[in-house]
């Protein structure tokens, strides 16, 4: 089990596009229980739709990305390996089945199911209340960075590449 102080220690992920709340279950190298407690106050929810607020698709299944994400950081020993990032690579045979709206609990399940040069494969779905909200097979990789665009890190630390900043400066 992981609270948002763990999850936020081991995603790059922070507000407002952090979509895993807890994680209820992780079985390394197998599985993912987690959840994503979808509230009125997301900003997303002021124009998708006015009057009818619904979870956009592509958050569900970002949501379900990083709690892949999640699984492969604490398979491979809890950490994300310095100056790499856990890219979402690919989505394939992606349904939604019901809407998601605001009050409701979205249960992320997400199995490994396989790798393949680096690639890795996910069989996901998201669950309300017991009903498929969405499935999809996820596909996932590291890729190595090399921050250069004098944006601070996941840690809020300024580049130290020498990068120009802002600014056009080199620091």
């Amino acid at each position: 089990m992981m609270d948002i102080q763990k999850i936020l220690n081991t995603l790059p992920h922070r507000y407002p596009i952090i979509l895993v709340d807890r994680v209820l279950q992780i079985e390394p190298g197998r599985r993912i229980v987690a959840l994503k407690n979808v509230s009125i106050n997301e900003p997303v929810f002021s124009g998708h739709f006015p009057g009818y607020p619904v979870m956009p698709g592509v958050l569900i299944l970002e949501a379900l990305a990083q709690a892949a994400a999640i699984l492969s950081i604490v398979t491979l020993g809890g950490e994300q390996p310095k100056d790499t990032i856990y890219y979402f690579v690919g989505i394939d045979r992606a349904r939604f089945k019901r809407p998601v709206e605001p009050g409701d609990q979205l249960q992320l399940e997400v199995d490994l199911a396989r790798e393949l040069r680096g690639i890795v494969f996910f069989k996901a779905k998201a669950v309300v209340q017991g009903q498929v909200a969405c499935h999809a097979d996820l596909m996932c990789a590291y890729r190595s960075v090399r921050k250069t665009d004098g944006a601070p890190d996941q840690n809020g630390a300024p580049d130290q590449n020498g990068a120009p900043d802002q600014n056009g400066t080199n620091k």
